[in-house]
């Protein structure tokens, strides 16, 4: 497909990169929606949480929302879209990805870009016990990567999947991993591996015979955190090669239904080769949208509905009448 040419125009002094990420990281609440968890058992025994809120009507629709790294179901990226859909009669999950609802889950393994096996079992529940027939997907960052990587690597998606948003996604993992090494992202990169480095040592303690103390003492950055134990527990050789399989950029040109990715250009997260321009040209289900702002899943907007939860709204709306 073309490429989209972006209207999003934030305040002046959201125009800034970081001033706009930091604010809708730290800053940004959301007010207004009520959330139910729901546990998931999962095929291995463990469990993911689903925290799931309702529109005000009967509805057969339902959003699925995955977060970023360290996220949750409350961050306001996630509660901001839940809301938004529930008040056009759409249901809506907002995922805590295994270990992310607050309470350490039971396996070695947790949660990584390229996992895609959680989704389709969270996909065929909405599908087998809740009965909705019309499922929309959208991603934040790693994520959206996720679903991106879900979208491409299989020969059949679920007919019930009709559309899907990927926000801020960093399709190149590698390249994004050098960027997020680089001195002008270092407060981002050590937030994250603090609260990284801060789970393992729970996970340590309880998995002594895969990781011991000195190895995890021995992290130091996010690709050290990969290569000791993202890429071990769950089946990859290194960090190289974990983000050589799970990056979801090879799969695009593999994906079946309506997608639309939006990159800000001045997204200090991701590398060239996180906006496809090339992937998106190629096949006519893709779409690609790169603002000029937005920074890293944050684009601000009017009444405290952020553009990407507005575009994902309207995609969604668009795609079903061509259906």
């Amino acid at each position: 497909m073309p490429i989209i040419d972006s209207n999003y125009k934030p305040p002046f002094y959201f125009k800034n990169g970081f001033v706009s990420t930091v604010y809708s990281g730290l800053i940004r609440r959301v007010k207004g929606i009520n959330q139910k968890r729901e546990r998931l058992t999962l095929s291995d025994g463990d469990f993911i949480d689903l925290d799931w809120s309702f529109s005000k009507e009967r509805t057969k629709k339902l959003i699925i929302l995955l977060h970023g790294l360290e996220g949750n179901a409350q961050r306001p990226y996630m509660t901001g879209a839940a809301k938004l859909f529930n008040e056009n009669t759409v249901d809506a999950i907002c995922v805590n990805f295994r270990g992310c609802s607050g309470e350490q889950n039971s396996r070695y393994r947790s949660y990584h870009s390229g996992a895609t096996d959680d989704l389709e079992a969270i996909i065929k529940h909405a599908i087998i016990n809740k009965n909705y027939s019309e499922i929309y997907l959208k991603g934040i960052s790693l994520g959206a990567n996720v679903i991106l990587k879900y979208l491409g690597d299989r020969d059949n998606v679920h007919e019930q999947v009709k559309a899907a948003i990927a926000v801020s996604v960093p399709c190149d993992l590698y390249g994004s991993c050098k960027e997020l090494h680089k001195i002008k992202n270092k407060l981002f990169h050590d937030r994250f591996l603090k609260d990284l480095v801060a789970h393992l040592k729970t996970k340590q303690k309880n998995f002594p015979k895969f990781l011991s103390a000195e190895d995890v003492n021995s992290i130091k950055t996010l690709m050290d955190f990969d290569d000791i134990y993202t890429s071990k527990a769950h089946g990859f050789k290194d960090a190289l090669d974990y983000y050589e399989k799970s990056s979801s950029l090879q799969f695009l040109q593999n994906i079946k239904i309506p997608t639309l990715i939006i990159n800000a250009l001045n997204d200090s997260f991701l590398s060239p080769e996180c906006y496809p321009v090339k992937e998106a040209k190629a096949n006519p289900n893709l779409y690609l949208e790169m603002p000029n702002y937005g920074g890293h899943v944050g684009f601000i907007d009017k009444k405290d509905v952020y553009y990407n939860e507005r575009r994902a709204l309207e995609f969604t709306k668009s795609m079903l009448k061509k259906i």
